[in-house]
């Protein structure tokens, strides 16, 4: 991948420039990009490239050989060499950071008290899910879970993220928190996202730096998925 990916490195960023790399009916491939492009149930990321005057609307990205931006129908295509201004859309991005980094919060909290693994999960701005081999649920699960993850969210602790080597991040304990271990043979080295304290698992998303930035969540609803699984949905209504 030619594509220097700038979210990985910087969370916070926002505005940056880049040069096109290419630009055709697979999209637009810059040199340096902090679009997101979806993945471990985060969707990607939107904003827009300002160039010449003219602006491109992206309204998705996908990753293949390059990482794509995708533009939005009718937007022109910048020409290769151009230099753009890339922006993201900073509400879309801080709302699922925040959303990632509390479906984090939920998996550590229902691993920690019941010892469930994750068996599936999504997310939307402010809105999510997760599902966990939960053959039986106690009475007063939901309400549990909710004040153990606000609690959490309360204690502030700080979400870190480091890469290791595969061996050295396959050698922390309960690192995968799926039961089935989805990082490729082929990635040497893999990104492990920290809740200090609470929860630490491999992950390429974008997370807030601390719990508190999360904000209070809430249960939902929680679905009886049959053979001993449940999903359960959370939001983030502040």
């Amino acid at each position: 991948m030619r594509t220097h990916r700038l979210e990985l490195d910087d969370q916070t960023l926002r505005e940056w420039d880049a040069a096109v790399l290419a630009a055709d009916a697979e999209g637009i491939v810059l040199d340096r990009s902090a679009f997101y492009p979806g993945g471990g149930g985060q969707p990607p990321d939107h904003g827009v490239l300002l160039w010449g005057g003219v602006q491109t609307r992206i309204v998705g990205a996908r990753k293949g050989d390059d990482l794509y931006l995708l533009p939005a129908e009718g937007d022109p295509l910048p020409p290769i060499g151009t230099s753009v201004r890339g922006a993201l859309e900073d509400e879309r991005r801080t709302a699922l950071m925040r959303t990632h980094s509390g479906l984090h919060i939920l998996c550590g909290v229902v691993y920690r008290d019941f010892g469930a693994l994750v068996t599936g999960g999504n997310m939307e701005p402010l809105s999510a899910r997760m599902d966990f081999n939960l053959p039986e649920l106690p009475e007063g699960f939901r309400d549990t879970v909710e004040a153990a993850i606000n609690s959490e969210v309360a204690a502030d602790r700080r979400i870190d993220v480091r890469v290791l080597p595969r061996d050295e991040a396959f050698a922390l304990p309960d690192i995968i928190r799926t039961a089935t271990n989805l990082v490729p043979p082929e990635v040497k080295d893999v990104r492990v996202v920290d809740i200090v304290g609470l929860d630490q698992q491999a992950d390429g998303g974008t997370h807030v730096a601390s719990t508190a930035q999360v904000g209070r969540l809430q249960i939902t609803k929680i679905e009886n998925k049959g053979k001993g699984f449940r999903r359960i949905r959370i939001q983030l209504p502040d």
